[in-house]
């Protein structure tokens, strides 16, 4: 499970910026909208957490910011020697345009808790560090730094990291992550950091849908009712699924560790292609994927990863859950996920919504509404609800829209002339 992600000087945010997962004390929904670490100093994580905020004001950089470390930590290892990074650092401060981003994840897995993170500037990696919490006091596995005068890496290892250490950091260059070289060259215990970032946070901006093929996957395993009464929720005429082959071009999107970029490459296949039975009072009919809505379109795709997702639990992280989606199928997937027999392995789901529905307090707590805002210097904040003073019976919708939040834009008159 994630428990904390932290950022520093990356496009609008200037400043460390923290989205924690760690439940807070409050007892309301405890038994549906929280999960169990199986840590006795941080017992309890939110299931979700949705990010609200005016448009421009950081949502999206956050999910960028997950996006691009993910990235490195997948590609760094097969970059080319002085290869440079376009890492984006706040930009409207001069003293900020030199200065290094920072990318930090804490999560658990088989009941141990890691701390990762790491440095960087345009062409190389300053600092990197590893924290294992097996107990209450952390192991420090390594750590890098950059020695300021000779330019050189500086490394320090414990004894709790075994293997071939020297031999991994003779491999490491300027500009590739440690972690990323030794899951390479087979470190067991590095592996299974590097596979969690790499696998297990799953990350879809804005825009983006998942390609339906890992959904024809699952059905022609194993039945398709399941699929079929999800869809049913976006369309309640849809009485089947079945598939034909065509040819066609597969696109893979590949983030560029060097330039931040979502990099598309094509590839030609023969593609399974679902098709849907649709049943009214009359008669019943099928319609190719490409008739369908995108509502169900994009249901329709996500349907296998939530699949994986629940099943391994993993952490999915989606920008603008709601776009193609009404309220209601958006409320739905919440739902699922604070459903413990539906989510019963603690997979995760952090979103950004301009949907206010979803502001309700029968369907979130105060630590899973988050904020972004920018202030006067154009630098974004992260914020918890948490942060207000509760009151009984708070409408977090309605105070939301009346600004009591803040994170609202603010409005003036449109002219078009």
């Amino acid at each position: 499970m994630l428990l904390e992600f932290k950022v520093k000087n990356f496009r609008s945010f200037r400043d460390e910026t923290k989205l924690s997962m760690v439940a807070s004390s409050d007892k309301a929904h405890a038994d549906t909208n929280l999960a169990s670490t199986g840590l006795k100093s941080l017992p309890q994580a939110v299931r979700v957490a949705a990010i609200y905020g005016a448009n421009a004001s950081g949502k999206s950089n956050l999910i960028r910011a997950m996006q691009l470390m993910r990235g490195i930590v997948q590609q760094s290892a097969n970059l080319q020697p002085n290869q440079p990074f376009n890492i984006q650092p706040f930009m409207l401060n001069p003293a900020s345009r030199d200065e290094p981003t920072e990318f930090e994840v804490t999560f658990v897995r088989a009941g141990v808790r890691y701390q990762y993170g790491f440095t960087l500037a345009t062409n190389r990696i300053l600092s990197e560090w590893l924290l294992v919490y097996k107990a209450a006091k952390p192991q420090q596995w390594f750590s890098r730094e950059t020695d300021t005068k000779s330019g050189e890496d500086v490394y320090e290892f414990s004894a709790y990291l075994i293997g071939q250490k020297r031999l991994w950091q003779e491999a490491t260059k300027p500009n590739s992550l440690y972690l990323s070289v030794a899951a390479q060259l087979n470190s067991e215990q590095l592996t299974a950091v590097y596979t969690w970032i790499t696998q297990y946070l799953l990350v879809i901006e804005n825009g983006s849908v998942p390609f339906f093929d890992h959904t024809v996957s699952h059905i022609r395993n194993s039945d398709s009712s399941p699929v079929v009464e999800f869809l049913s929720e976006a369309d309640i005429s849809i009485a089947g699924v079945d598939f034909e082959e065509k040819k066609g071009f597969e696109q893979e999107i590949l983030v560029d560790a060097a330039t931040g970029k979502m990099n598309p490459i094509a590839r030609e296949k023969t593609f399974v292609v679902p098709r849907f039975k649709h049943q009214s009072e009359l008669t019943s009919a099928v319609f190719d994927f490409a008739d369908e809505s995108d509502g169900t379109k994009k249901l329709f795709a996500l349907f296998g990863p939530l699949a994986d997702i629940f099943r391994e639990g993993k952490v999915l992280v989606v920008d603008e859950l709601d776009r193609s989606l009404h309220a209601l199928l958006a409320r739905q997937i919440i739902q699922m996920f604070q459903d413990p027999e539906v989510n019963k392995n603690g997979a995760q789901l952090i979103v950004t919504t301009h949907d206010t529905t979803l502001l309700d307090a029968d369907l979130l707590r105060r630590d899973q509404i988050w904020f972004t805002e920018k202030d006067t210097s154009q630098a974004s904040s992260l914020y918890s609800l948490t942060d207000f003073a509760a009151r009984k019976n708070e409408a977090f919708e309605k105070g939301y829209l009346s600004g009591r939040y803040g994170a609202v834009p603010i409005l003036r008159k449109f002219r078009v002339s």
